[in-house]
């Protein structure tokens, strides 16, 4: 099976696949809904119930609770194949949320006080189980043992700069090669919510190379699209055979799936008026909500968004690039840790009505997302965008057997 299953290489082809996958906690219940739903279109259109997402991207990014995602189908198995395919993260979210972001003293006032005073006091969740979780199933496998390229973004606390973690450069630097479950916690370590993350890289005499001291990769780019569009320069310049045919960031050789786990834009929970009020524990902490955190998560998100739209578009390419996200969640929907049963349900219910909306792109003047006249829904690109993942795929596969014949 694993024979079957290899990879055909990105030089045997003409475009670079990359799936960029956003942060947000719980909220990662949309884009796994979306994945769900273009791996079984990829499985159809192949004819073959056991192909994977990572049988089709040259590069899978995430951010956070992206990262987790990523890694779980990217990771191999014992049989060389993917741990997770992508119909099995819902199940995974449902069984373990309720215990990554327990649900304690949710509720009314002295909930609020609660949360409140747990938020200044320290993390809000102390993410042992998070922790024991991933180090159970990702065991001690390291970044350069993915099944394909993976780019996961960190931010180091200590020297105040992001920390990117990929495939291809662990390969060449050990001191990069992590344990992906480090990776995972790290890139998850949301200032507030999850405690910061310190880890060392060994060579295999047992010396520390490298060490970390991680949080969540989402202050720097909760949004991964262009750090994968950007690993995959680096390559380049690397000299890295597999994307020796693409030059630097010829947007003309991307296909891009962007996926957001949704915001709270059309909510308007914030403004001038009760900003100008604030002073430091406002800022962070504001009844249920953290706008300090919601101000540079949107504004690294929309960054990438409108940047990779610009590019995109000005390079005649823009139906190279999907972003599917919703702007208008509200409530608890809109919270990155509302792990009940009835939230997580409501969560799939979203990722499910979004495949029914139209392809929408981001106003650059507005922030707002606005549907795309004649490009019809999310679920009608995602099959277009299946349709060339499979053709691509196949016309790697013709010249792979050309070449070893």
């Amino acid at each position: 099976m694993a024979n079957i299953y290899n990879k055909p290489s990105a030089a045997n082809g003409k475009m670079v696949t990359v799936l960029s996958i956003d942060g947000g906690g719980v909220k990662g219940l949309i884009p796994a809904t979306i994945l769900d739903f273009l791996e079984a279109q990829l499985q159809e259109i192949d004819g073959d119930p056991e192909a994977r997402l990572a049988d089709y991207f040259d590069v899978v990014a995430g951010t956070s609770t992206g990262g987790l995602i990523t890694t779980m189908i990217s990771t191999p198995n014992t049989n060389n194949r993917p741990l997770y395919a992508a119909k099995d993260i819902i199940p995974f979210y449902l069984q373990h949320s309720p215990k990554i972001f327990p649900q304690k003293n949710s509720g009314g006032l002295w909930g609020s006080v609660t949360n409140f005073m747990g938020t200044v006091t320290g993390p809000k969740y102390d993410g042992k189980y998070l922790h024991s979780l991933l180090q159970g199933f990702l065991g001690e496998i390291k970044v350069h043992q993915t099944l394909t390229m993976v780019v996961i973004p960190t931010f180091d606390i200590k020297l105040l700069q992001p920390i990117i973690f990929s495939t291809h450069e662990a390969k060449r630097d050990i001191s990069k090669d992590a344990l992906l479950s480090d990776l995972c916690i790290s890139t998850s370590a949301a200032p507030t919510f999850f405690p910061a993350h310190y880890f060392e890289t060994r060579d295999s005499e047992d010396k520390v190379l490298r060490s970390f001291d991680l949080i969540d990769g989402g202050v720097a780019a909760n949004n991964p699209t262009l750090v994968a569009m950007n690993q995959v320069t680096k390559e380049i310049f690397a000299k890295n055979e597999e994307f020796e045919h693409i030059k630097s960031m010829d947007c003309t050789k991307y296909l891009v799936i962007s996926l957001g786990t949704g915001t709270a834009k059309r909510e308007h929970k914030y403004s001038a008026a009760m900003a100008s009020k604030w002073g430091m524990l406002q800022w962070l902490y504001n009844g249920a909500n953290m706008p300090l955190m919601d101000a540079f998560t949107q504004a690294s998100g929309d960054m990438v968004d409108i940047h990779a739209s610009v590019l995109f578009q000005a390079l005649h390419s823009k139906k190279n690039y999907l972003r599917i996200e919703v702007d208008d969640l509200e409530g608890n929907a809109a919270s990155v840790d509302i792990s009940t049963e009835e939230n997580m349900q409501k969560l799939i219910q979203i990722g499910q009505e979004l495949l029914k909306k139209p392809v929408s792109r981001v106003n650059l003047e507005t922030g707002v997302y606005e549907e795309v006249k004649g490009e019809g829904s999310n679920e009608e690109a995602l099959i277009h965008f299946a349709k060339l993942l499979s053709e691509e795929r196949k016309a790697r596969q013709e010249k792979s057997k050309q070449n070893t014949s």
